[in-house]
C-alpha cells in the first residue's frame, strides 16, 4: 500500500526501550519492516546465533487472501514534494497485507505493509473516532501485557513533533506520568492519533511461533482512514525510522537488513519476506547499488538510476546539459506501475517508437490518474531487451512479463508511466514500482547502505 507520510525523523540517535523476545516451537506468519538508526536492547534473543526468520506477504488482490473480494486498492503518495491526492489503482495493486497477533491473549491484526512510513499502529478501544473494521478493534484493557508509555519516558522522545495539534506545552511538565501522545497525518488526509504504547506481538507460520515482547506501537483512539474497505486495521510502517518494526527487532536477527521476493500478480503462491541473517541476496546475477540518504528528513529507500537501455540504445535519466541527481528514484512495492519524470519518459517513448511499429500505440491513453504508454493489440508486443542501469555500474535486465500488463481487452500497457497526477508533473523523483519487483529477490542492507537485485522465481523460495 505504501504511504509516503508527511513527517520525518527526529531523535535519530535515541535508543528505544527494552524489548524482549521469546521463541516457541510451531508457526510463523508475517511482518515486513525496515530498520535504521536506533539500537534496541534485548534480554532474550530469537536464538543464540542471532538468526533471522521469514514471513508471508499476501497481496491484497491475491486469491490466497481472505480480503480478495475487496480487491480495489488505493495508493497514497507522501513526502515533501509529493501530491496529497489519491491514486486509484487496478485490482492487481502492489498492496500487501500482513497478519499478526497483538496482546495476551492474542488478538489478530490485519495491517497494510508500508515502506513509506515508520510507525506500527492499530485502532484501539475505547475508540473516540474509528473507521469501519471487519475484524474488530484491539482492546488493550483485555490484554495483560499492554503498557502505556508515559510522556517523560525516553521512548516518547521518538515521537518528536508528531503530537496532536491541541498538545499543550505544559502537558508533561504538570504530570510526568501522563501518556505519551502521538498524531500522524498522511498525504491522503488519513490520520491516527493516540497513545504510544508497548505490547507483545506474535508472528506465526507453519514452522514456529515467534513472540516479541515490548514492541512499541501506536494505539490509535481517533483515526480517519480516507479510503477503507473495512479490512485494514492499521499500518506497519516499513520505513527507515527509529520506530519501525525492523528497527526494533534488528538486534535479535543479526543486523539491519531484510529482503523480499514478490510473486507474479496471477500466481497462487504467497510472497516472502526475510529478516536479518539469511536475508542476504547473494550469488550469480546479483546487481547492487548504493542506498542514498537524500536528507535527514527523508528516510525512504532511494537509489540512483542513471538510465534505461533498449537493446543497444541507452536513454539517460537526465537530459543533456543537466546533472544526474543522486537518489532520483524511490523503491516502493506498493506502487504498481513504475513512474518516471516526464522528460525521461518522453525520451523513452521516442526510443520505443523507433523500435516498435508506430500504429500499435494508443494515443493519449489514460488509466486512473496516470498516463501510460499502451499498445492496441490482442497479443503482447515484442519488446527489445530492456535493462535498468544503476549508479555504480550495475545493469539489471528486466523480464518481458515485468514490463507489460493487460489493462483491458486488446490493450497492453508498458510498465513505465509518466509521473503526473491530475495533470501535474512530479518530476523530482521517480518510483520503482511493484510490477518491476515481481520475481526479483531484493535485499536492503542498512548497515552497508546498499540495495541488491537478483532475478528469481519467487514461487520457489
Amino acid at each position: 500500500m505504501g504511504r509516503w507520510i508527511k513527517w520525518l525523523s527526529t531523535a535519530g540517535n535515541e535508543r528505544c526501550g527494552e524489548v524482549r523476545i521469546e521463541e516457541a516451537l510451531c508457526v510463523i506468519t508475517l511482518c515486513f519492516c525496515h530498520l535504521v538508526y536506533y539500537p534496541v536492547t534485548a534480554t532474550i534473543d530469537i536464538n543464540s546465533n542471532h538468526g533471522g526468520f521469514s514471513a508471508d506477504l499476501i497481496r491484497k488482490s491475491s486469491p490466497n487472501s481472505s480480503l480478495h473480494k475487496h480487491n480495489i486498492t488505493y495508493r497514497r503518495l507522501m513526502g515533501p514534494d509529493m501530491p496529497g491526492s489519491l491514486i486509484r489503482t487496478d485490482p492487481n495493486s502492489g498492496a500487501h497485507i500482513m497478519k499478526f497477533s497483538m496482546g495476551t491473549p492474542p488478538f489478530d491484526i490485519y495491517a497494510m505493509a508500508d515502506t513509506g512510513s515508520h510507525l506500527l499502529w492499530t485502532q484501539c478501544e475505547p475508540c473516540k473516532a474509528c473507521y469501519k473494521s471487519n475484524f474488530g478493534i484491539f482492546d488493550p484493557r483485555k490484554s495483560s501485557t499492554y503498557r502505556k508509555i508515559n510522556c517523560r519516558a525516553r521512548d516518547c522522545r521518538l515521537v518528536g513533533h508528531f503530537k496532536p495539534q491541541d498538545y499543550e506545552p505544559n502537558y508533561c511538565r504538570e504530570d510526568g506520568k501522563r501518556p505519551c501522545l502521538y498524531s500522524y497525518s498522511y498525504a491522503d488526509t488519513t490520520t491516527t492519533t493516540g497513545v504510544l504504547s508497548k505490547e507483545t506481538v506474535t508472528l506465526s507460520t507453519t514452522s514456529r511461533v515467534v513472540t516479541l515482547q515490548d514492541i512499541i506501537f501506536g494505539c490509535g483512539y481517533a483515526n480517519n482512514e480516507t479510503v477503507n474497505s473495512g479490512n485494514e486495521m492499521g499500518v506497519i510502517g516499513l520505513g527507515r525510522g527509529p520506530l519501525s518494526f525492523v528497527s526494533q527487532i534488528a538486534p535479535y536477527v543479526g543486523g539491519k537488513k531484510f529482503s523480499h521476493c514478490l510473486v507474479d500478480d496471477d500466481s497462487d503462491k504467497i510472497s516472502k519476506i526475510f529478516f536479518g541473517n539469511g536475508s542476504e541476496v547473494l550469488g550469480e546475477g546479483v546487481v547492487s547499488t548504493p542506498l542514498v540518504d537524500t536528507s535527514l528528513e527523508e528516510m525512504n529507500y532511494f537509489v540512483t538510476v542513471t538510465g534505461i537501455s533498449f537493446g543497444n540504445e541507452f536513454v539517460s535519466y537526465n537530459s543533456i546539459g543537466t546533472l544526474l541527481k543522486k537518489g532520483n528514484v524511490v523503491i516502493d512495492s506498493g506502487t504498481p506501475v513504475t513512474r518516471l519524470p516526464q522528460d525521461f519518459f518522453d525520451r523513452i517513448v521516442i526510443q520505443l517508437k523507433k523500435m516498435i511499429k508506430l500504429e500499435s500505440f494508443v494515443k493519449n491513453y489514460v488509466t486512473s490518474s496516470t498516463s501510460n504508454l499502451c499498445f492496441n493489440t490482442t497479443t503482447p508486443p515484442k519488446l527489445p531487451t530492456v535493462s535498468v542501469h544503476f549508479d555504480g555500474g550495475g545493469k539489471l535486465q528486466l523480464a518481458e512479463k515485468q514490463l507489460l500488463y493487460g489493462e483491458e481487452e486488446d490493450v497492453f500497457c508498458f510498465g513505465l508511466a509518466k509521473h503526473t497526477i491530475d495533470g501535474k508533473d512530479f518530476s523530482n523523483v521517480g518510483i520503482y514500482g511493484g510490477q518491476l519487483q515481481t520475481n526479483m529477490f531484493i535485499g536492503f542492507d542498512l548497515d552497508k547502505k546498499s540495495v541488491s537485485f537478483k532475478p528469481t522465481n519467487c514461487e520457489n523460495l
